[in-house]
């Protein structure tokens, strides 16, 4: 029996593995592809250059893959990139790039997409986010792995957000997030270090002491930026249990272009 529904509209030169199922009134492009394993729910449009792994749900009346909300944007064929293991649910929107940035927008894997998002052309997204429902994303952002966009949070163009972040629930983001920082409001303030979400994914006593000595380093000693640099690269030498995390902070400091939320 075929796993694609009588009334969904799906172009003969989409490539689709055997074992996708395409719900009812759903259309798909010509220039889609979706790996195997991977559910389209009903009245879902894929469109544009967009590519899909393996394994991913979307839920009812998502629109993927249409052109990016960009003036500047003139039909050039720029592209949508999808892991493997996503969930997406109802009413999501992502665009695909634009030929002003890398060309393409893209999402990880391990992703869990709740109701509403918007992910504008060209951001990168990693793996083992959550987004909640109504997180609105804009173009050209960049964020990391396993952060957690609580309800209503948005982000401006060109933001970065780093690994193991958490932003709180309508949080108003215009400047950069380092890595493993929790943070809330409008306009956003920092509120610590995520310790939860790092004990839940195993990080271990000694590298989750180094983080904090970072953070306090970056947002509590009275610092310039450069200086906090400094004074991280020299804890990492101190705590080499930490020494990754460290360092991933301090990095990450050196490619924030929008100052960073303090």
């Amino acid at each position: 029996m075929s796993k694609i529904h009588a009334t969904a509209i799906v172009d003969p030169r989409a490539q689709l593995d055997s074992s996708v199922e395409v719900g009812p009134y759903s259309i798909i492009g010509p220039n889609v592809a979706i790996g195997a394993g991977t559910v389209v729910g009903p009245h879902v449009v894929i469109e544009g250059h967009t590519t899909i792994g393996s394994d991913n749900k979307f839920f009812q009346f998502s629109s993927i893959g249409a052109a990016p909300q960009d003036k500047k944007w003139n039909g050039e064929p720029t592209r949508l990139t999808i892991g493997d293991r996503n969930t997406i649910r109802e009413f999501c929107t992502f665009n695909t790039g634009t030929v002003q940035d890398k060309g393409v927008t893209s999402l990880g894997n391990d992703n869990w997409i709740s109701a509403y998002v918007h992910l504008a052309h060209d951001c990168q997204v990693g793996s083992n986010t959550i987004f909640s429902n109504n997180a609105q994303i804009a173009g050209h952002v960049e964020i990391g792995d396993w952060v957690i966009m609580s309800g209503f949070a948005n982000v401006h163009q060109f933001c970065k957000i780093g690994a193991h972040a958490f932003v709180g629930m309508s949080t108003s983001l215009t400047q950069d997030v380092p890595p493993f920082v929790l943070l809330n409001g409008n306009p956003a303030q920092a509120h610590g270090v995520n310790i939860e979400g790092l004990k839940r994914r195993g990080f271990t006593r000694e590298q989750i002491n180094g983080i904090r000595t970072a953070y306090k380093l970056i947002y509590r000693s009275g610092l310039t930026l450069e200086e906090a640099k400094a004074a991280l690269a020299a804890e990492e030498q101190a705590s080499p249990a930490a020494a990754d995390q460290i360092r991933a902070m301090r990095e990450f400091l050196g490619t924030a272009t929008r100052g960073i939320v303090r």
